[in-house]
């Protein structure tokens, strides 16, 4: 249900601009810039980790008012894990911990699902355990369905993908060359999601980090100098706007361009 009434003045003077039948059904964002906006204020790298939390729920809260069915974020990749310092990802680990103890209510009032992709089997327990307990408790909401990319590659994914359906494979006694595009689909993390009309990227970024590498295959890519714990709803809606704007053609024509009058058999092609 629309909840269009919740929106600030400044969010909804935007959402009258758009055409509520041309909303994006699944929107993506790449959270960057933690670190930066800390950074340029002096302050510790966690802090800006902290206000990042604070922009994903006030995000998702505009996305459930507004009735947009997936948010998936990528909050924490694989390579974060790997990579970054010990104390800073066992911090970004209580920092989840907390943030899903303080927002489930808020959830829960937002009519707002959460579930997760990515190894998050790698994950320590007692994350684990409240990411359970969030998803357990949000399961019979109907409103947004917010994804967190935890621990998550895309290149992992595929990989994990890859041996699943190897595995089914061997035991239907299938052979190569019956493999479809579906098959692999199915044995995605994002089996049951669908592909991203939008992605967003904060920061300024030109790159896709190893996001749904498989999934924007055809998705709109709108990239913001904003850093990540500036971002709110109202940008969301910025983008929203900007992405009705532009004209999917999934390898197609464009409506504007005319028809092509000669016969395409009868044309002669003339060497260089």
């Amino acid at each position: 249900m629309l909840r269009i009434g919740e929106l600030t003045s400044e969010e909804r003077a935007i959402y009258n601009t758009l055409k509520p039948e041309r909303l994006p059904e699944h929107v993506a964002i790449i959270m960057d810039g933690n670190g930066r906006w800390a950074g340029h204020r002096s302050l510790k790298r966690f802090l800006g980790h902290q206000q990042g939390a604070k922009s994903v729920q006030l995000v998702t809260e505009t996305a459930s008012r507004i009735g947009l069915p997936w948010l998936t974020l990528y909050a924490f990749s694989l390579e974060n894990n790997l990579r970054r310092p010990r104390a800073e990802v066992n911090f970004l680990m209580r920092l989840l911990k907390s943030y899903l103890e303080s927002n489930v209510q808020r959830m829960m009032d937002n009519n707002v699902r959460i579930r997760y992709i990515g190894r998050v089997h790698e994950l320590p327990r007692e994350v684990q355990d409240k990411m359970q307990w969030a998803q357990e408790t949000t399961t019979r909401n109907t409103g947004t369905t917010l994804t967190l990319a935890l621990n998550y590659g895309a290149r992992s994914e595929l990989v994990d993908a890859c041996r699943a359906l190897a595995r089914e494979m061997q035991q239907k006694q299938m052979t190569s060359e019956r493999i479809t595009e579906e098959d692999l689909h199915r044995h995605l993390y994002t089996a049951q999601m669908p592909d991203p009309d939008l992605l967003i990227r904060t920061s300024g970024e030109m790159r896709i980090s190893n996001f749904l590498l498989w999934q924007i295959a055809y998705t709109e890519i709108f990239v913001t100098e904003r850093l990540w714990p500036d971002f709110r709803g109202i940008h969301l809606l910025e983008a929203i706007a900007a992405f009705q704007q532009r004209e999917r053609r999934y390898g197609g024509l464009s409506e504007n361009v005319g028809e092509v009058e000669e016969d395409p058999e009868q044309i002669r092609i003339v060497a260089s």
